[in-house]
């Protein structure tokens, strides 16, 4: 715990203070992560027992729901607890401790969907290179060193929030920890903080969503190129990773890259980008994809 600090305990304020919301609350969301749990599980086992794990795209897929599904367990189990729960109390430590898992997991799905862009551009633009660019080593390597940025990106996070004094209201204005909430009841200037903040989240979701606008851009330029069957195939794979991209980057950009000030949508574009998301990238994988779904099927119909 910071020794700056005479807070030992934060209040989290939920998404409502209404009783009967709250028991719906606790329906929805209690729902929706057992849906995101299993529907990425089942991806990540599909993949892991299965041919699929050899190809760099279901490769980089197999992380990417591994990714999902514990960027949606730091926030939604204790969604559903406080949601039933008379005092909403979180430690300063489990505080720290969410904030830290947050944006590991998160940094971790930005850094893997980008890995996922290249692998389509490498692909599509060089077909005939493909095999030799995307190795399983190569791939490897790529995943290793995600994590490794991953890590520092969380630490950075939790080195600014260890310097924050709390010494008065302990009312947290969102349903889990994070940063710019916490500024809010900080003992100090926290422009400074907040600048560092924006520069290291705001950077990383700006800066990863332009590349990945941009190499799509190059991949639908270059479908030009391809035969009617290989363009709509092409068309169709491109088309959910924006769908998935678009769905995660916008809420991250609209919270991460402005000043610290509230907005009565705040608590609804987090509810989206930390469980709607990591529910909606298998669905949209999955549904669009015939290889996955045929893959599933055989696979746990021969278990069964």
């Amino acid at each position: 715990m910071d020794l700056n600090s005479s807070v030992k305990e934060f209040i989290l304020s939920g998404l409502t203070q209404d009783v009967l919301k709250e028991e719906i609350v606790f329906v929805v969301f209690l729902f929706l992560y057992l849906a995101t749990l299993l529907a990425n599980l089942l991806i990540v086992m599909t993949i892991r027992n299965s041919h699929l794990l050899e190809c760099p795209m279901y490769f980089f897929l197999f992380y990417l729901s591994s990714a999902d599904a514990c960027f949606s367990t730091t926030t939604a189990p204790r969604l559903t607890i406080d949601a039933i729960s008379e005092k909403k109390v979180i430690s300063y430590n489990e505080c720290m401790t969410q904030i830290f898992a947050l944006h590991f997991f998160g940094c971790m799905e930005i850094l893997v969907l980008i890995l996922m862009s290249f692998d389509r551009y490498v692909a599509i633009c060089k077909p005939l290179r493909y095999t030799t660019i995307m190795t399983r080593r190569t791939c490897g390597v790529l995943v290793n060193l995600a994590w490794g940025v991953s890590c520092v990106h969380s630490l950075a996070q939790i080195i600014l929030a260890v310097k924050l004094p709390f010494c008065g209201p302990n009312v947290i204005d969102q349903f889990f920890c994070d940063m710019q909430p916490l500024l809010k009841l900080a003992c100090m200037d926290t422009h400074v903080i907040n600048l560092l903040i924006v520069f290291n989240t705001g950077t990383i979701c700006m800066v990863s969503f332009i590349i990945l606008m941009i190499s799509y851009i190059f991949i639908l330029h270059s479908l030009n190129n391809q035969s009617a069957e290989g363009r709509k195939k092409a068309l169709s794979t491109c088309t959910s990773h924006i769908i998935v991209v678009i769905l995660f980057f916008v809420p991250c950009i609209f919270t991460y890259t402005r000043p610290v000030v509230t907005f009565p949508t705040d608590k609804m574009v987090a509810v989206f980008y930390t469980i709607a998301t990591p529910l909606l990238n298998p669905l949209i994988y999955t549904l669009r994809n015939a290889e996955v779904k045929n893959t599933m099927r055989k696979l746990w119909c021969n278990k069964l």
